[in-house]
């Protein structure tokens, strides 16, 4: 009885074997094929195997077939991800310090496999580990389900937020207080997670690491309609921000050399529109929060950019660098 049960899925089982363990550099010999389904309890033999690949084909699973010596072999070539997709995804998820090293390692197993067994070895044997400064926030991934929930059922979301001390302790803020929130939106951006949410007590936007966030709960209360928004909002509010600070919005023009036309679109994008002024400057106009991250990020380019507009914060920032000389000073 056990062996006729498992006659009846075979099929999955022989889909399963060749999507994991074949591609085009390794195809299966019918005796493989046979001999591995044997040993799963599951008959087969030559003529079976034959008429169970034609099925697959007939259902649209592109099982491809060959001739090696004296018999035939099989493979499924197409895949749901090429190796460039999965080098990729699994970079961006090595990247990402919000994930611990525990969950960094389960994930790119995980998406490695998705390749199949051959491709999994290729894609471990050449990753190379460039991330040292992951968090170790276990309940990450908990906290993200909670959020992206309490944002597609636009509900309030409560959540403990800490910092941590010189002794990597934490220290909560505001006590034990929770914090209670209006989701947004969950963003990544410059090596974090995000979550953006409205401050009705405010009437702004406030963002938090998710990372920071503790005991994260969704409240049973509908969110402000100011906290409903559109994608491309967000898209448009994170070319502002500059690690995600809350600040006042600036129509702001920037004159800067052109060695860093690069420095301006990877910041404000593709789009942005620059003019030349002359055979080495350029202007931009941008819209801004402006945070201690944006004044941090001018410095960078003392002498090669400057603010042209508003007058008030090419002023604030003229005392910015008279303060930081003063600072200096010995």
């Amino acid at each position: 009885m056990a062996r006729e049960n498992n006659q009846k899925i075979k099929l999955l089982c022989l889909l399963e074997l060749l999507k994991q363990e074949t591609d085009e550099e390794h195809p299966m010999t019918t005796a493989e094929i046979c001999s591995r389904l044997e040993k799963l309890n599951i008959p087969c033999d030559r003529r079976t195997l034959s008429k169970d690949i034609a099925i697959l084909n007939e259902f649209g699973f592109e099982v491809m077939s060959d001739v090696a010596g004296h018999g035939k072999v099989y493979y499924i070539e197409d895949r749901s991800f090429s190796i460039p997709e999965l080098k990729i995804i699994v970079d961006a998820i090595q990247a990402a310090s919000f994930i611990s090293p525990r969950k960094t390692d389960d994930l790119i197993g995980r998406i490695a496999a998705l390749g199949g067994t051959h491709r999994a070895e290729l894609l471990k044997g050449n990753m190379v580990c460039f991330n040292t400064r992951k968090h170790t926030n276990e309940y990450i991934y908990y906290s993200v389900g909670y959020l992206e929930e309490a944002i597609r059922t636009k509900r309030k979301v409560s959540f403990l937020y800490f910092d941590l001390d010189e002794n990597g302790s934490k220290i909560y803020r505001k006590g034990k207080e929770r914090y209670i929130v209006d989701p947004m939106a969950l963003v990544y951006n410059e090596d974090n997670y995000y979550l953006m949410c409205y401050s009705e007590k405010y009437d702004d936007v406030n963002n938090y690491r998710v990372d920071r966030m503790d005991n994260v709960d969704i409240v049973d209360e509908p969110v402000c309609d100011k906290a409903i928004l559109d994608p491309a909002d967000v898209s448009g509010y994170t070319e502002q921000v500059f690690k995600m600070y809350s600040g006042s919005a600036e129509n702001v023009v920037l004159e800067f050399d052109r060695e860093l036309l690069g420095v301006i679109y990877d910041k404000f994008g593709e789009s942005t529109k620059i003019s030349s002024v002359g055979e080495n400057t350029c202007i931009a106009a941008v819209t801004v929060q402006v945070s201690p991250p944006f004044w941090g990020w001018m410095f960078q380019f003392v002498g090669k950019m400057r603010i042209l507009s508003p007058d008030s914060l090419a002023d604030a920032y003229v005392q910015r660098c008279q303060d930081a000389m003063g600072k200096a000073g010995r």
